[in-house]
């Protein structure tokens, strides 16, 4: 170069022996051994992490790291989400889980450096006002990153089992309450989210003690999202949110309706014989192509404290199930009644009249159990007693029409059409598979959650949500190329991609690796190039 000699590119291929070794007749250049990591699935998500900025943001918010330290804050945060999304597991577990990967080759921390111990000094780091601070900018960053329509945003809570020790005074977050996964024998955490309809990307959450209510969380959530996107709502009047009747109350509505935000909520029929009194002629068919067999009717109604615009549904569908569902709840309640009736008749009986009473209450208290079922307990003392019962067939049609099938929607949406406000409303199955996805044991999953104090545990539920958030966002890039896949369909794709490690073992130091990927299927290259992988794929 120049007039002069310069080496250009240089590798280095071992000792004559070896080389001439590798060449020799049989040898054919075979490795001595093979690895094989992980990588599709890790790949694209650590780019969407960075995509999104999570590490800056993070590290912005809490500061640099200390000069000893082998990570940021920010870093090790991002390790754990990503670890949540593929493969849940404890800190303890996670450079174990690590080494399967080609993580160690993208980030080069050491190994030492991934005890459990760095992550929760990691998470002790991170404030519960500098976690506010780190999820409004995540937010507003995916939202302009990803173009994401804010118009519908969906509100539901759920609540998660926890295995803290009931004398544990480190986690008053974590309370005995009403346990949606059955779990009553364990203290919960309680969690609100509100996500886009598009693409149900979460935009907001919100942890709390497991034994609140969640009607009393409605305004923490509402605050926060108007602080968030209260603006955005000013200025375009079209951000929607929807809720279910779970969160009704006076003080809550007024809420609503002093905020930047329209809604679609519900309103429990029980509550409103007068609507559900009006007769079927009223109904008409709501749209036959998007909502085979629905019907509604509208009106207006005074509801928690203001008149709004009323919208009563009713569902073939939905009836059908619920006439399904009741009569295995009158079968149920049917067979408990005859254990009662059989011990009765043996003479066997040692409780009074007011204790079978009781019973007899108990197993007659589920939902609408008491208006077609009749019980009749004849006798005096334990020995004399008898029971019988009979199921009135008209009350049972009639509750059938009066009830099964319908709900009553209202919202202050005037100008939709009310194809739009069912929409809406249905679009609750949106969070509603964000929770189910969250309580997936093996990806995006909440547990196993092996924290005991508070903090820690509001920062598992951020990474957490921030987890479901990145699939969501991925799931929804790979939805908008044509390909219908759900989240475990995803990452299940990606992870088939893997990077293979051929060892070549010398006589003396350390072995040479050559790396390559895996055969890829179509939908693997579609993905491959969707998240633009090449640039983390091994050079040849």
């Amino acid at each position: 170069m120049n007039g002069k000699p310069r080496i250009v590119s240089q590798q280095y291929l071992g000792t004559t022996e070896e080389v001439m070794g590798r060449l020799g007749e049989g040898a054919g250049g075979e490795p001595d051994a093979t690895r094989h990591l992980s990588f599709g699935n890790i790949a694209a998500i650590w780019n969407m992490l960075l995509r999104i900025g999570v590490i800056d943001i993070i590290d912005a918010a809490v500061g640099s790291r200390r000069s000893d330290a082998a990570a940021s804050v920010g870093t090790y945060i991002a390790l754990a989400c990503l670890n949540r999304v593929v493969s849940p597991c404890s800190k303890l577990g996670f450079a174990r889980w690590w080494e399967t990967t080609v993580g160690p080759r993208l980030l080069h921390i050491p190994q030492e450096a991934l005890d459990h111990h760095y992550f929760w000094k990691a998470m002790d780091a991170i404030t519960p006002e500098q976690l506010v601070v780190i999820e409004r900018k995540i937010a507003e960053r995916m939202v302009a990153a990803f173009s994401i329509d804010l118009s519908g945003l969906v509100l539901d809570m759920t609540n998660f089992a926890t295995y803290i020790d009931s004398a544990n005074p480190r986690a008053p977050i974590a309370k005995r309450g009403h346990a949606k996964q059955k779990r009553t024998d364990l203290r919960l955490v309680g969690l609100g989210l509100v996500v886009s309809t598009d693409g149900a990307v979460l935009l907001v959450s919100h942890a709390y003690a497991g034994d609140k209510p969640d009607v009393t969380q409605f305004p923490d959530v509402i605050s926060e999202l108007a602080k968030r996107f209260g603006a955005l709502a000013a200025t375009t009047g079209d951000l929607t949110v929807v809720y279910d009747a779970g969160q009704d109350s006076q003080d809550n509505q007024e809420l609503i309706h002093t905020s930047p935000l329209h809604f679609v909520g519900s309103l429990p029929p029980s509550d409103r014989p007068e609507l559900l009194a009006i007769p079927m002629t009223r109904y008409r068919m709501v749209d036959a192509a998007r909502f085979p067999g629905l019907r509604a009717f509208e009106t207006r109604a005074t509801a928690l404290g203001r008149e709004y615009r009323v919208v009563v549904t009713h569902s073939a569908t939905l009836a059908a199930k619920q006439q399904q569902g009741f009569d295995q709840t009158l079968a149920g309640v049917g067979r408990k009644l005859a254990d009662v009736a059989a011990r009765l008749e043996r003479g066997h009986g040692r409780k009074g009249r007011e204790a079978v009473e009781k019973e007899i209450a108990t197993i007659t208290s589920p939902r609408w159990v008491n208006r077609v079922l009749t019980t009749t307990l004849a006798g005096t003392g334990p020995q004399s007693l008898n029971l019988s019962w009979t199921v009135n067939t008209t009350a049972r049609d009639t509750l059938e029409t009066e009830i099964f099938g319908k709900r009553i929607l209202f919202t202050d949406r005037e100008t939709w059409t009310t194809a739009q406000v069912v929409a809406a409303y249905r679009s609750q199955s949106e969070v509603e598979a964000d929770f189910r996805q969250m309580k997936d044991a093996h990806v995006v999953s909440f547990s196993p959650m092996y924290h005991w104090t508070d903090q820690k545990i509001r920062v598992h539920a951020f990474y957490c949500v921030l987890a479901l958030a990145v699939a969501r966002l991925m799931q929804r890039e790979v939805s908008r190329t044509g390909l219908n896949m759900s989240v475990r369909e995803m990452l299940h794709t990606l992870g088939g991609i893997e990077e293979t490690v051929m060892l070549y073992h010398g006589e003396t130091g350390r072995p040479r690796a050559r790396r390559m990927l895996t055969e890829m299927s179509s939908p693997q290259k579609h993905l491959f190039d969707l998240f633009e992988l090449q640039a983390l794929a091994p050079k040849r």
